[in-house]
């Protein structure tokens, strides 16, 4: 994973609500276990037409939305069944933020795991945000803030761990490998210790 220490993009809306797992990635695609390229199967079933054709409405397929990092979208947003998939399709989609009014735990924790930066804000800054697609925000990891267009700054909870590992770009076990010569000499000192004691 790149270091995570501040995004600056617009932002691409998707109003609804309850978007779940299913629907950011569609279980038919879980045939593998490689990251990249979920992102074209990202929101499949509302992106395509019957046809198979793209919906030119849908807001990832709409030029201005090429290249935006932050996604907007409606309250509870990844609930459903737990899949890694998700942010995977996410992430491979060239997002690095989304923001909503309530994201389910699993796609939460999950989105941590891998890059993805999962930020609740009040539900009446979140609903101006839909209002406004394409507007530019800044995020501040550090901070943990979201700077609005207008210039309010609004605070996100992020617990600390996983602050770290954002700002460092590593995941879970990433973070232990870097402690390893501080694990060594922990062992070989505990290792000391046992040997006076049986002495």
């Amino acid at each position: 994973m790149q270091p995570l220490t501040e995004i600056v993009s617009r932002t691409v809306v998707l109003r609804e609500r309850n978007i779940d797992t299913d629907q950011i990635i569609p279980a038919r695609f879980l045939t593998t276990t490689e990251r990249k390229g979920l992102g074209k199967h990202a929101f499949n079933d509302w992106r395509t037409r019957p046809d198979g054709s793209p919906d030119p409405h849908f807001p990832f397929n709409r030029a201005e939305n090429i290249g935006a990092r932050i996604l907007v979208a409606g309250r509870n947003f990844g609930c459903g069944s737990s899949r890694e998939h998700a942010p995977w399709a996410l992430t491979d989609l060239g997002l690095r933020a989304v923001i909503s009014a309530q994201i389910a735990d699993i796609f939460r924790s999950n989105a941590l795991k891998n890059g993805l930066l999962p930020i609740v804000l009040d539900e009446t800054i979140v609903d101006e945000l839909l209002a406004q697609p394409g507007v530019e925000l800044r995020i501040d990891v550090a901070r943990r803030s979201v700077t609005l267009p207008d210039g309010r700054v609004a605070q996100f909870p992020l617990d600390a761990f996983a602050q770290t590992c954002l700002l460092e770009g590593v995941d879970q076990l990433g973070y232990l490998l870097k402690q390893a010569d501080a694990i060594s000499r922990y062992e070989q000192q505990r290792q000391s210790q046992e040997l006076r004691h049986a002495s």
